[in-house]
């Protein structure tokens, strides 16, 4: 039996933040009967520790970091895969636009696959930020030689201990999907639903995104052109 960690970067969600558990805590029982809830805060400036630090003090699974100061997206993942106790890791946005329901489905495929990432097939976001989308997993496919159509898509489940080779630096938890593949893993893609937000503000926009995403998949290109791969023949 697996134990499964939840692991969720929260940035000034206190609306979003007690629903979010809510529905964790309903489908995490039908994938594994060991589980634990890991909320990273990257140092909100609203009630979401507050709210964290209450929902921990009556959830015994429920568990928290929390940043001395904002380190963005890129951090707050890795600060929880290394925290992480399962051997698997499940990774979702706290803003409820991801449904923690289509785990079900995707979990199915897991064990076989080493990764499992969710595609957002129907987005409900602006027809801009849609566009944007199109455009950045387009040219970043044709550069990675990668075919997933949507890697910004947080709903994610993962190997741990391969998950914890690969090392993250800010922006590249957008190329998860191609890091796990440099370290072996095996990859499917799964449609899920993905729902519009009701609370809070999206923390990105086009234009910063477009920047940070080149600057990004430069890096990543480097890396899959330099990376190393060692089979041992005989050893003593």
């Amino acid at each position: 039996m697996n134990k499964i960690s939840f692991v969720v970067p929260i940035y000034n969600e206190e609306e979003n933040i007690p629903k979010l558990v809510e529905e964790i805590q309903a489908v995490a029982p039908d994938l594994s009967s060991d589980y634990e809830i890991l909320l990273v805060d990257d140092c909100s400036s609203d009630g979401s520790l507050s709210i964290i630090r209450r929902l921990a003090e009556r959830i015994e699974p429920l568990h928290y970091l929390s940043f001395a100061r904002n380190c963005g997206q890129s951090a707050a993942l890795y600060a929880g895969f290394q925290a992480a106790n399962g051997d698997v890791i499940i990774t979702l946005d706290a803003d409820l636009q991801n449904d923690p329901a289509d785990l079900r489905q995707m979990y199915r495929h897991y064990g076989e696959f080493d990764m499992v990432n969710g595609w957002r097939f129907n987005r409900q976001d602006t027809l801009s930020k849609k566009i944007a989308s199109r455009i950045g997993n387009f040219v970043r496919n044709w550069l990675t030689r990668e075919t997933i159509h949507d890697t910004g898509c947080s709903l994610k489940i993962m190997n741990a201990q391969l998950l914890k080779r690969v090392r993250i630096y800010k922006g590249l938890h957008r190329f998860l999907p191609t890091l796990m593949r440099m370290e072996g893993a095996k990859v499917i893609e799964i449609k899920v639903n993905h729902r519009q937000r009701l609370f809070g503000e999206s923390k990105y926009t086009n234009l910063q995104r477009g920047i940070e995403g080149l600057y990004d998949l430069i890096a990543v290109r480097w890396m899959q052109n330099r990376h190393l791969t060692i089979e041992v023949k005989e050893k003593k």
